[in-house]
């Protein structure tokens, strides 16, 4: 199988850590949307797309990326972000702008992973942040294991 993490990570690389996490497991390259070529996708079996998520949303970057991808008739694709606060409601709204891009284009969204990264955003540095030390160890595990079952349903298909 042939995977590639497209990923946009900046400020404290919570998202970074955890593609680490996904590459190490489906054996995947990650670069970020800037250095990789749009036409390149449809060569790939899968394609995990993440980032912060900042203002409801994932990273501008990401989703001009998007915006620039060839229509494609069997790609598959998982979303994933690391966010200040997480919830089932909250991680599908900060998802969805992404999901609708990508399934316009003409990728199965196969699943979606989210965990909580530290965030020194706006006002919170100077209290010292929100979710020190996240992404943490079971955040790692999740991580984990999600790719494993990602890893599985791939192999099944």
């Amino acid at each position: 199988m042939k995977s590639l993490l497209i990923v946009c990570s900046y400020h404290h690389h919570n998202t970074e850590k955890i593609a680490q996490v996904f590459a190490k497991i489906l054996d995947a390259q990650i670069i970020k949307p800037l250095e990789v070529n749009p036409e390149e996708l449809p060569g790939y079996d899968l394609t995990g797309f993440g980032s912060g998520i900042y203002g409801g949303k994932h990273h501008e970057y990401l989703l001009e990326f998007v915006d620039r991808l060839p229509p494609v008739t069997s790609g598959k694709a998982f979303i994933f972000s690391t966010s200040a606060m997480t919830g089932e409601a909250k991680v599908a709204k900060d998802h969805s702008l992404l999901r609708e891009k990508l399934q316009s284009k003409g990728y199965r969204i196969v699943d979606e992973f989210s965990c909580k990264g530290f965030n020194t955003n706006s006002f919170l540095k100077y209290i010292g942040g929100m979710n020190k030390g996240r992404p943490d160890a079971e955040d790692f595990r999740h991580a984990e294991e999600f790719a494993r079952n990602l890893k599985g349903q791939m192999h099944e298909r």
